[in-house]
């Protein structure tokens, strides 16, 4: 049995997440290849304006991505003593989060912050350890106005804010931003599943957005996941074998 979408969604955002790749290709804005989150051209001045905004400021405890595009912020984060929890690759160990605590780490902010270096020097944690989220940042490879985006097309993002809103450590007002490159902002309706979180706020190089009213889920949506999906990610599978199904099933 496979996950359940509506009906032309992923195409849709597949088509939207080609042209953006294209679009940043073209402009010489980012070099990176079709797949990724995109690392666009000022992350770095992006990271700086996202740390004006009250809501980091006032954060001690970030969930951020782990792709290169964010990189920026996960290292001011750090330099500034805020301790950072950054996903597992795919999820794929039963302790599915880096916590990165400068206070615990020895090294460079932006080489502690370096996915690769995490994988060799940060504890991972349960999520049932994690302290509470104040703030989270994502990466997006298309996002609008109304701060509906698009991710790779894992769904891991979504996957890490549902698990979170569920545990209790990430609460569904807790406010969301995606550092961008302009080019990635789309002044369209983008096509939102129910599975799909919003975001507060999109930082790029050169502005902030304020957007709409929050959508979150309430936990997992298993009936947007199929079988091997849920059997390669630890937590789930743990879930769904006893029974710990809070959303929708498949």
């Amino acid at each position: 049995m496979k996950g359940a979408h509506q009906a032309g969604v992923p195409d849709a955002k597949q088509a939207i997440r080609e042209r953006v790749w294209d679009r940043l290709r073209h402009e010489g804005a980012s070099s990176d290849p079709h797949g990724r989150i995109p690392d666009f051209l000022g992350a770095t001045l992006a990271a700086q304006r996202l740390a004006a905004l009250p809501a980091w400021q006032q954060a001690h405890v970030i969930k951020a991505n782990p792709d290169r595009a964010q990189l920026p912020v996960r290292a001011r984060a750090l330099s500034e003593g805020k301790v950072v929890y950054m996903a597992v690759p795919k999820l794929a160990d039963p302790l599915p989060f880096f916590r990165l605590d400068p206070d615990e780490l020895d090294g460079e902010p932006e080489a502690l912050a370096a996915h690769r270096t995490a994988d060799m020097v940060a504890p991972k944690v349960a999520i049932s350890d994690l302290q509470t989220i104040d703030l989270v940042v994502c990466g997006s490879v298309a996002v609008n106005l109304a701060g509906v985006r698009i991710g790779k097309g894992a769904g891991y993002s979504d996957i890490e804010v549902a698990l979170l809103i569920q545990a209790g450590r990430l609460d569904p007002r807790t406010t969301i931003v995606t550092t961008v490159h302009h080019l990635q902002v789309i002044d369209e309706p983008l096509p939102h599943e129910e599975h799909d979180f919003t975001v507060d706020y999109v930082v790029t190089p050169n502005e902030v957005i304020c957007c709409g009213p929050p959508q979150r889920p309430t936990g997992v949506v298993w009936r947007a996941l199929d079988p091997d999906k849920i059997a390669a990610i630890p937590v789930l599978a743990q879930q769904w074998a006893r029974g710990v199904r809070r959303g929708p099933e498949p």
